[in-house]
């Protein structure tokens, strides 16, 4: 060893810290390529809610007054396949490489969008988004569990954030390109336009090699696959049941408003803003909120940890009951004031994507994290977005036929508020458990 004149070892001849050997050297690169299959994985999805109206008057009749309730099913068309087939891929993603998984589904959700631009009726429409629906299902729950494997715990959060940081722009994204690219043309050639950039991302992750389980968590997996009972041991995870029911009861909520976002600005008759269409500046207000909530509530829960160490779940929980005040304002106040509490409503609600998420991979085994991920896209699906937006829309068509109102949707939004409140209360119940459970999870295979 080297020493100093005064017969210290040098800083040099000190072995690595654990986070220098956890993070490898490729860790950059696929942070980079799974960020943008993301960015791209939503604007896939919200293409179809920004060019909503023009599909309806295209693909529907204009007297069907059940319209609303089958807009609404597109989207829970493509939610049910997507969260019923991601407990497979979550098995798989557990036993095979990750990346293959990844290419797969990027290609098949890719093809699938386009094919969207091709359907004549809705049933077609309806096909389509169940085969988007397989192909995300195939990403989705195994994506992040790479992200888990190439960074510590103590660099997880923001590493989570920056990768979910797409959701927020690529949700916006979808809205501004679908909304933008109709006015010009057709609703059409906004599903057309997601192809290619697709299917280039799907081939760049048949390239990438995929790390070992566990490579971040200190080498401490299973010497064995994992087993029935494995998977069954996540309901005794006290952080991860409490988590997954407020990522439900957000998703919920979520998944209203975004879906019906564009139609309540044509109900409201909200005028252009600096020469934008109503649906393409909310994207734009997107971007702006959902990129510096992100990536804030990723630091501050990664900022908080040493000095309190549920920050996770108390980040998550303040921040999404601080929506219900935003959500109320947007809904009682004329525009364009109501831009304000838009924004501060997606600021907060984007507010809890890096720390939650941190969370289910901080309190699950590596052996079966894409499972946990996969049961907990199952659970939030389905008692979320899945169910949301129909039933605002049978809300609004209620609120419409019978209560005879204009502003239909505002009912459907009061009934989102209260879901918020939900699910705020669960996260912050979260608080005494999350310390403990992310101290044992390494160790419950055994």
């Amino acid at each position: 060893m080297t020493m100093s004149p005064s017969g210290e070892t040098t800083r040099d001849d000190l072995p690595p810290s654990p986070d220098e050997l956890q993070v490898s050297k490729g860790a950059r690169q696929a942070l980079i390529l799974l960020l943008l299959i993301n960015l791209f994985n939503y604007i896939d999805r919200y293409v179809l809610a920004a060019v909503l109206p023009d599909v309806q008057r295209e693909l529907l009749d204009a007297a069907d007054k059940n319209a609303d309730f089958k807009m609404g099913l597109l989207s829970t068309a493509f939610l049910v396949v997507y969260m019923l087939a991601s407990p497979v891929f979550g098995l798989l993603g557990d036993r095979m490489s990750r990346w293959m998984l990844i290419s797969i589904g990027v290609a098949l959700w890719s093809l699938a969008s386009g094919a969207s631009g091709l359907a004549t009726g809705f049933m077609m429409m309806l096909i389509t988004r169940c085969f988007v629906g397989i192909g995300e299902a195939a990403y989705g729950p195994v994506a992040p569990t790479v992200i888990s494997d190439l960074y510590p715990v103590s660099r997880r959060g923001r590493k989570l954030a920056w990768f979910y940081m797409a959701i927020p722009v690529g949700s916006a994204l979808g809205f501004a390109l679908g909304g933008q690219v109709a006015a010009i043309t057709s609703w059409r050639w906004a599903f057309y336009l997601v192809v290619i950039p697709g299917l280039v991302l799907g081939f760049w992750s048949m390239l990438m090699p995929d790390p070992p389980r566990g490579a971040s968590d200190g080498g401490k997996t299973s010497a064995r696959g994992p087993r029935y009972q494995d998977y069954l041991a996540l309901l005794r995870i006290p952080s991860y049941v409490l988590n997954t029911l407020g990522m439900a009861a957000m998703t919920f909520a979520i998944g209203a408003i975004s879906w019906w976002m564009p139609k309540y600005l044509e109900q409201q008759h909200v005028a252009p803003v600096a020469g934008l269409v109503p649906s393409v500046f909310l994207g734009l207000l997107t971007v702006v909120a959902g990129l510096i909530a992100t990536l804030s509530g990723g630091l501050a829960g990664d900022w908080l940890k040493p000095r309190f160490p549920g920050s996770y779940f108390l980040v998550s929980g303040v921040g999404l009951l601080l929506t219900v005040p935003c959500v109320i304002g947007f809904l009682l106040c004329p525009f364009p004031l109501a831009w304000v509490f838009i924004f501060f409503a997606e600021f907060f609600l984007f507010f809890n994507t890096g720390p939650t998420n941190t969370i289910l991979a901080n309190v699950t085994h590596p052996s079966i994290r894409a499972t946990a991920f996969a049961v907990n896209i199952l659970i939030i699906h389905l008692f979320g977005d899945a169910i949301s937006p129909p039933i605002v829309g049978a809300v609004s068509d209620f609120a419409k036929n019978v209560l005879n109102v204009q502003n239909s949707l505002a009912y459907g939004f009061v009934l989102v508020s209260l879901l918020l409140v939900v699910g705020g209360v669960l996260w912050l119940w979260g608080v005494k458990h999350l310390q403990r459970d992310t101290e044992a999870a390494p160790h419950r295979i055994s």
